[in-house]
């Protein structure tokens, strides 16, 4: 049972055994979640994300024994926390969206440093904090270019 809800929650809902993009599909299915938080208070975005990033950890943990592998590829949870921590407090408009989930895609895959030195975190907490790390430079990067270039 506890492995069947840790599957569950690791693959968003299954979406990580997409055999192809696991990973940006994982981030595209995060954005409903992120709208429908958009309308809660701030402080409630923050203690849900906090609250999925800490689940996502014990998932991911979990995963990597389901999987038999370390960091499996099926394992979305992560892409997941990242593009929520990439959206705080930012306008809910397409184009934000779509460049808070290009900036966070970019991020993931090219991790700039330190990005890469959470991977080595232990267990599901290098899976998901990398992804927060990255999450955290989207945020800072959507901001500057919202505050700079868009949302004059």
């Amino acid at each position: 049972m506890k492995k069947s809800i840790a599957k569950l929650i690791a693959t968003f809902f299954y979406v990580g055994l997409i055999p192809i993009g696991p990973g940006t599909f994982g981030t595209l299915a995060a954005i409903p979640l992120f709208y429908v938080l958009s309308f809660t208070p701030l402080y409630l975005y923050l203690a849900i994300t906090v609250a999925i990033i800490l689940i996502s950890v014990w998932a991911s943990t979990v995963a990597e024994e389901v999987f038999g592998k370390t960091d499996p590829g099926q394992v979305v949870a992560d892409e997941v926390c990242g593009y929520l921590i990439t959206m705080i407090l930012v306008p809910v408009t397409i184009s934000n969206i779509f460049l808070g989930f290009l900036l966070f895609r970019l991020f993931d895959i090219a991790k700039p440093y330190p990005v890469r030195k959470f991977e080595k975190l232990p267990g599901g907490w290098g899976i998901v904090m990398d992804d927060v790390m990255a999450g955290v430079y989207s945020c800072i990067t959507l901001h500057i270019l919202g505050r700079w270039v868009f949302w004059t």
